[in-house]
């Protein structure tokens, strides 16, 4: 490796580096994530240059800037808001968004499951008593019977509480579970099974509006939350068995931080699934608009996921691919693209 020149390709980073180190100015979320990634790749080009016994006024120059940026990174003070809004911003619908393709399917083989379950509840009655079930229903099925007093025997508060905490409870049982596989399809097998029979038996008593009246206002965000955590538990468990490029630990490492991430970020949208069962499905609002509360509420999170994670996920592919290809350069001639196209003419012509 010629030192002269990877020294002339690496020394710009390093200067931004230390500027960033550098203190008295405050940095932005971007500054920050910069000081850290240039902070780490330094690293280990310091690490290189020892081993090639480079100038020690230069290596010391370099673990100068070293110390100074690991001062910064340790002693910055937490912008509790900024990192918030960032998570919400960023990595939480970016994690959902790379995950649509599971949650999706598990999205259609679920309701799609849950129909043929109500049809075949609603139409034979053999199939009902397969199931157990009572055959004379008239006591949940019926106006004013329990399938709907469920919605307002107890208090708006404590009713949202009570159900925002089951949610949160099964969402993060799918989640977590999916490393497994199999318990986290039986879990979701089970709310399609409750689904499924609740609808039939609703239809079987003509009743299949009030039905969609009672269930939908929160039932669409409340059951994205449920298909996104079983989606991103089963590629977390899918993960174990196809690792793909990586070693199986750093596969799992990887997506179970961003299982982690979607964890923490539904029990922001259980939240309000939670508050639109508790006040708007059991209200006294006419059932059009109801559903039409529900239904904002669903459009509003797809079109968040689908718009601005779609646009955090390309802004993540976009310093990954940056990062992956000064490191396939430096791996294949000894310099790296730290200094962005004028580095890459350097390597070509070199």
């Amino acid at each position: 490796m010629d030192l002269d020149a990877y020294t002339f390709v690496h020394k710009p980073s390093w200067d931004r580096l230390d500027r960033l180190a550098a203190g008295g100015k405050r940095l932005s979320g971007a500054e920050s994530d910069e000081l850290v990634r240039l902070y780490r790749v330094a690293s280990q080009q310091l690490a290189r240059l020892q081993t090639r016994e480079a100038d020690p006024e230069l290596i010391a120059g370099l673990s100068a800037v070293l110390t100074r940026a690991r001062g910064r990174i340790l002693s910055a003070p937490t912008d509790t808001p900024r990192e918030i809004g960032y998570f919400f911003t960023h990595r939480f619908p970016a994690a959902v968004y790379r995950a649509w393709p599971w949650w999706l399917s598990v999205a259609a083989a679920f309701l799609l499951g849950s129909a043929a379950l109500a049809a075949a509840v609603a139409n034979s009655e053999s199939t009902r008593r397969h199931l157990g079930l009572d055959m004379n229903t008239d006591a949940l099925t019926k106006p004013g019977g329990e399938f709907e007093t469920y919605y307002y025997e107890h208090s708006h508060d404590a009713f949202a509480a009570k159900v925002w905490t089951n949610n949160a409870w099964v969402s993060a049982m799918a989640l977590f579970m999916g490393v497994l596989v199999l318990p986290a399809v039986y879990l979701l097998f089970m709310n399609a099974l409750n689904l499924g029979i609740s609808a039939g038996l609703m239809a079987e008593a003509g009743r299949l509006g009030p039905f969609f009246g009672w269930i939908l206002p929160h039932g669409m965000l409340e059951l994205t939350a449920i298909f996104v955590a079983g989606g991103a538990g089963l590629k977390l468990g899918w993960t174990l068995i196809d690792p793909g490029r990586e070693s199986r630990p750093q596969a799992l490492a990887r997506q179970g931080r961003a299982t982690a991430v979607i964890a923490i970020g539904l029990a922001g949208v259980l939240l309000v699934s939670g508050f639109l069962e508790g006040f708007v499905t059991p209200s006294g609002l006419p059932t059009a608009v109801r559903v039409g509360i529900g239904a904002v509420a669903e459009l509003g999170f797809l079109a968040y996921v689908f718009g601005r994670g779609r646009i955090a996920a390309r802004e993540q592919d976009r310093m990954s691919r940056a990062a992956d290809a000064g490191d396939a350069v430096e791996h294949i001639t000894g310099y790296s693209l730290g200094n962005g196209p004028e580095a890459v003419v350097r390597v070509a012509t070199s």
